[in-house]
């Protein structure tokens, strides 16, 4: 059976860091592009950042750039999502996604926009950042 599980998520305060983790089970990472979504209640869904876990490409929307890192331990079939600096407004439940089209990283890179639909999404894990 194909999970995503997400962790790491809290309460920290503004200026904080937090670490969440997205651990696959049920398929091995090859060519997949993986990414974080967030969503606050009464609000869309937001894209934050993706990787392809073939080659480390990245992409982050504008709001999180230079904040947050996102990264692939393939061999442990985890992305990471590193958050340095949080403010109020990232305050939501993210949610993990893949897809075993890699190549998407390249049309979200181009289009500036995070791709809607994917494969395999993982529950939420709340968090909350406190002024």
């Amino acid at each position: 059976e194909v999970q995503l599980q997400a962790s790491g998520g809290g309460l920290v305060q503004a200026g904080g860091s937090l670490r969440l983790s997205c651990a696959a089970s049920g398929f091995t990472f090859g060519d997949y592009a993986v990414g974080w979504w967030r969503q606050v209640p009464g609000k869309e869904r937001e894209g934050v950042s993706l990787i392809r876990t073939s080659d480390g490409s990245t992409y982050y929307v504008d709001s999180v750039k230079g904040r947050f890192t996102i990264s692939s331990d393939n061999a442990k079939s985890t992305v990471y999502l590193q958050m340095n600096s949080l403010n109020p407004e990232d305050t939501a439940v993210y949610y993990c996604a893949a897809d075993d089209r890699g190549w998407l990283i390249r049309t979200t890179q181009a289009l500036g926009a995070m791709p809607g639909a994917m494969d395999y999404w993982g529950k939420g894990t709340l968090v909350t950042v406190s002024s």
